[in-house]
């Protein structure tokens, strides 16, 4: 099914979705490359101040999110999120109702009502913006994948949702690639979900610290994870976790 909104595109909108779409092909297989590649290239075909790769854990009520530009969210942030997880707009339209195309916040309720709201005061107040949009690249029973843009002072338009509604589909298809690398990855080692999303981190270089705020928990829980892979892997030290999921050792 099309966008409702199709009709508002023109040639150079095709032309500049498909540049996008191109950039986000090239990117690797991986989580990090896809969320970095993506949010870049769709906030050139849509201004935004802050672009996001959301995985919302469904049956935890937790999010883990990649931003641009980084550390944009901290940990305060991403706890306030958490807390209204289940009443956000987004969330409820695209998980709940099983929405399938891109979606403004204003799209579920009047700006005046959302101003009201408890999740506005704790979390959009907190970062200093108001409006928000998301394009849904994923959806099962256990996780809700978006790229969610976030701008201040004035909403998105409908020929911005018609843009990201036309890649849609093929920017679920190169997330299915993701998908499928992941869980490679992880069967041969009896590796959860969770694990596996901390080991990656690990393996791009990351602290435990900063681990904990990408993926919404405590630094305390990450470590926890990792003396968990540890144990699955039989390997004492994080590097020696990377190289034998690598098969390098």
């Amino acid at each position: 099914m099309d966008s409702p909104h199709h009709e508002l595109l023109r040639s150079r909108d095709w032309r500049a979705a498909l540049f996008a779409l191109g950039d986000v092909a090239e990117a690797g297989d991986d989580a990090a490359s896809f969320a970095a590649t993506s949010a870049q290239a769709l906030s050139r075909l849509v201004a935004s101040d802050l672009t996001t790769l959301s995985r919302c854990d469904l049956k935890r009520g937790r999010r883990a999110v990649f931003g641009m530009p980084a550390g944009a969210i901290g940990v305060d942030e991403r706890a306030a999120f958490d807390r209204h997880f289940h009443s956000h707009p987004l969330v409820h339209y695209h998980a709940t109702l099983r929405g399938t195309f891109a979606h403004r916040i204003t799209d579920s309720l009047p700006m005046a009502r959302f101003r009201q709201t408890a999740l506005f005061s704790d979390y959009y107040r907190r970062i200093g913006l108001d409006h928000a949009l998301a394009l849904p690249v994923w959806h099962d029973d256990d996780e809700l994948v978006s790229i969610v843009f976030n701008r201040r002072g004035h909403d998105f338009s409908d020929r911005e949702l018609a843009l990201l509604d036309a890649l849609r589909r093929p920017l679920s298809q190169l997330f299915g690639r993701v998908r499928a690398a992941e869980a490679p990855a992880l069967a041969p080692w009896g590796l959860t979900a969770r694990e596996g999303e901390v080991l990656h981190w690990v393996a791009a270089g990351k602290t435990d610290r900063e681990i904990a705020l990408i993926v919404g928990c405590s630094a305390r829980t990450v470590h926890k994870h990792l003396q968990h892979v540890y144990t699955k892997l039989g390997v004492e030290t994080r590097t020696a976790a990377v190289m034998r999921v690598l098969g390098r050792n």
